[in-house]
């Protein structure tokens, strides 16, 4: 500390103040009479404002005001000294020399107002209503723990003032020297030790507003320098570390607001810190609302709760699925919990991570339905084959003719199952993504005519009528002709398998402002409502005896609906029970 240059600077200017200070009072020692006269009266006065204090307290809480001023008047005539009561509001309750009704508000008074800080105050200065300077000494009345008011006690200065009148130059002139002396040497060393402390707190409130390149200039060498530039470096410092948190704070919002898993994080009180877009939608809450609230508050869904009180309890992952009611259609979730911990290992809260497998568990009932379906599908007609392959092998005395008609049933199983392969072989084509249709502008009209043509025959065999409604004007779109020939080749055969004779099937091309509109109408069995949701899934049968009787093999509208969906188009049906069936296919047109 001896070596600090800060230290000498502050010693030698506060001690020149001293030195010169003890001087003036050694030569003028009539200030320490004056002050000894004055401290004799302040305790007296103070000993009597305690006194009237404990005086005036029973009357300030009943209320009993001119009691209180009887008393306070004969008090002080009695010892020769003004006594004053004031209120806690500054209202003058009673005193010993004036009528309180006349005095003014002593609310403002010096004395009054040091009194509600430091329990006691002092102040001397010239009294208007005796016309004379007046020592005041006021101490707070209480009751029962409770500012109630002040008491005070009040005596005039003349007589001192008298007697040191001779005094009054000596120390009117050394305290002046005194004042003059310490305001130019505190002037000094305030100049020079305040100046770059409020450059240093000005830069530092700076700092604290957003404002992080706000810098101190010092020139100076000493500490107060050297704390200038350790502010600077730490300034620097601090603003590197912020921007690496604003940028890492950016990274992870981004990287949680793009998961497609919802990602909830919570304190110790079960608070809500974190809940990004997937979590709100999976939840079904708004996600910027959430923030701040109990997670209960924020989901009732009973296994959430119950994941994160095992985290937060046990401090160990936790694992749920639960189904959460959703529309039309539940959504199943797994969510997952883990610890949060701070640097030092304690807990601090918990991490949920909520992943939608919905689809998932959808996918996975339909490759399961799918493996059943096949396997069903490809053993009938085996099974079939084997049986009559095996009675024509047995039965060596077998007619001819009972043989013919054997092979013949072999021939339809075997071209079943050639359908079955196809159909299969050309789903699998739409759906890899190395077997994508080669798209081309065309004109669809040639591939509804081209339908119409080859089915006609079929038509008539029937006894139903084929009716086609096309443009006379090209139908631009952009497909691939043999695709789109199966979607019209799959719906024609569809409508005259399942209208009986009699019956009427009709095939309409129209466009509007930017589609191309296949329809494809019949009067035949319908389709009740409830199966429209699922007719175009693999192997679906409204009636799987009919089906399979017209040997169909169920794939039909699963490959039209994935042709459609390459070519950027949809297929919708309309249809009920015994009514007929209209199913619609709509195409972008194209450009060109």
């Amino acid at each position: 500390m001896l070596r600090s240059r800060f230290f000498w600077k502050l010693y030698a200017g506060y001690a020149l103040l001293v030195l010169l200070t003890v001087l003036t009072v050694g030569l003028l020692v009539g200030r320490r009479i004056t002050a000894d006269a004055l401290a004799d009266i302040e305790r007296s006065l103070l000993v009597q404002a305690h006194l009237l204090s404990d005086i005036a307290a029973p009357a300030l809480v009943s209320g009993n005001g001119h009691e209180l001023q009887a008393r306070v008047r004969m008090l002080g005539a009695s010892i020769d000294t003004r006594l004053t009561v004031i209120a806690e509001d500054g209202v003058v309750l009673a005193d010993s020399d004036e009528d309180p009704i006349t005095m003014d508000n002593h609310g403002s008074r010096p004395e009054v107002l040091a009194v509600r800080t430091e329990g006691s105050a002092t102040s001397t200065r010239f009294s208007r209503t005796v016309a004379a300077n007046m020592m005041y000494v006021a101490v707070a009345v209480t009751a029962n723990g409770e500012l109630r008011g002040y008491a005070r006690t009040a005596l005039p200065l003349t007589l001192v003032q008298d007697k040191l009148a001779g005094l009054r130059t000596a120390v009117a002139l050394g305290a002046l020297i005194a004042v003059v002396v310490a305001m130019a040497v505190g002037l000094l060393v305030a100049g020079r030790v305040i100046a770059p402390l409020s450059s240093i707190t000005a830069a530092a409130e700076s700092i604290a507003g957003g404002d992080y390149q706000r810098r101190v200039g010092s020139t100076s060498t000493d500490e107060i320098g050297q704390l200038a530039s350790a502010f600077n470096r730490m300034a620097g410092e601090l603003e590197k570390r912020l921007q690496t948190i604003t940028e890492d704070r950016s990274k992870l919002l981004t990287i949680l607001g793009g998961m497609v898993e919802g990602v909830v994080a919570v304190d110790s009180e079960r608070t809500v810190v974190h809940l990004n877009t997937a979590a709100g939608r999976i939840l079904g809450v708004p996600a910027a609302e959430s923030i701040g609230k109990p997670i209960w508050e924020v989901t009732r869904v009973v296994k959430v709760g119950e994941a994160l009180d095992e985290t937060l309890q046990e401090a160990k992952e936790a694992t749920r699925e639960l189904r959460l009611v959703s529309g039309a259609e539940d959504k199943i979730v797994e969510l997952h919990t883990a610890p949060l911990q701070n640097a030092q290992g304690d807990l601090v809260g918990a991490v949920l991570v909520l992943h939608e497998v919905t689809e998932l568990r959808r996918l996975e009932t339909v490759r399961q339905d799918f493996v059943a379906n096949v396997s069903h599908e490809l053993k009938t007609p085996i099974t079939a084959i084997r049986g009559l392959i095996d009675t024509v092998i047995e039965d060596r005395a077998m007619p001819n003719e009972t043989k013919t008609r054997f092979l013949g049933k072999v021939q339809d199983q075997a071209m079943r199952l050639s359908l079955l392969v196809t159909d299969l072989l050309t789903l699998a084509r739409l759906e890899s993504a190395d077997g994508l249709l080669q798209a081309e502008p065309l004109d669809m009209r040639d591939c509804v005519r081209g339908s119409l043509d080859r089915f006609t025959a079929s038509a008539d065999e029937q006894g139903i009528e084929l009716v086609g409604d096309l443009p006379d004007t090209p139908v631009r779109i952009v497909g691939e002709y043999e695709a789109l020939e199966l979607v019209v080749n799959n719906l024609l055969d569809n409508a005259l398998k399942y209208t009986p004779g009699g019956g009427h099937v009709w095939v309409r091309l129209d466009t509007d402002a930017r589609s191309a509109i296949l329809e494809v109408e019949d009067t035949g069995v319908g389709i009740p409502r409830e199966h429209h949701a699922r007719i175009f899934e693999r192997f679906y049968r409204v009636d799987k005896a009919r089906s399979r009787e017209l040997e169909g093999t169920g794939l039909g509208l699963s490959i039209v609906k994935h042709i459609c969906r390459t070519f950027g188009g949809s297929i919708s049906v309309e249809s009920d029970a015994g009514r007929g069936s209209t199913f619609r296919v709509q195409f972008p047109l194209s450009a060109i």
